[in-house]
């Protein structure tokens, strides 16, 4: 009988899932990433910060692309379905819940946008905008923020796009996308 192979980080499925879609379309200054602006909520350490569209993976999803085209969906009315191509997932990048501490793994996917950009925000949406990706590519414009938790302080990486703030996974996420060479600015 033939051995069995190893299963790929066995804790995964007991994990909780979330997913963002990293959207991209070709504008003025070329190759543009689509963020929203988290709304401002009392006690959300990033409330307000800059974010690709996403979030929890619910039961009725059959996988995280799935997750991430609904809540893109859900959160700035873009349909990824009827007007968006589907190019991949970019790495899986592990987290904690904002309200247990535990474990979560996020999937960025990567779509190509093909509509127009008619938007109607949730809830949890103050504001989006397309930022050129060549933005991310330039040392003179990343800076830092100071991040508090209780009783650490750390100074991130971090690029603001007029004043508002880009750090933290969603960096990490763009850092990967510029990484893989998938893209040109």
């Amino acid at each position: 009988m033939a051995a069995r192979p190893p299963k790929y980080f066995p804790l995964r499925r007991w994990m909780q899932r979330a997913a963002v879609a990293v959207i991209h379309r070709q504008g003025e200054q070329g190759t543009e990433l689509f963020f929203i602006q988290r709304a401002k909520k009392a006690g959300d350490p990033w409330s307000g910060d800059m974010a690709f569209p996403g979030g929890r993976k619910q039961a009725e999803d059959p996988d995280t692309r799935a997750t991430a085209m609904r809540e893109t969906w859900e959160e700035t009315g873009l349909d990824l379905h009827r007007q968006g191509l589907t190019q991949g997932r970019l790495s899986d990048v592990i987290t904690r819940t904002h309200r247990s501490n535990t474990p979560m793994i996020v999937s960025p996917w990567l779509f190509e946008w093909h509509g127009d950009t008619h938007l109607h925000f949730s809830h949890e949406v103050a504001d989006a905008l397309w930022i050129p990706l060549r933005f991310f590519t330039q040392p003179a414009h990343q800076r830092s923020i100071r991040w508090q938790r209780r009783f650490v302080t750390l100074d991130m990486p971090c690029y603001y796009f007029d004043d508002k703030p880009v750090w933290g996974l969603t960096l990490r996420m763009i850092d990967d996308l510029i990484a893989r060479d998938v893209l040109q600015p």
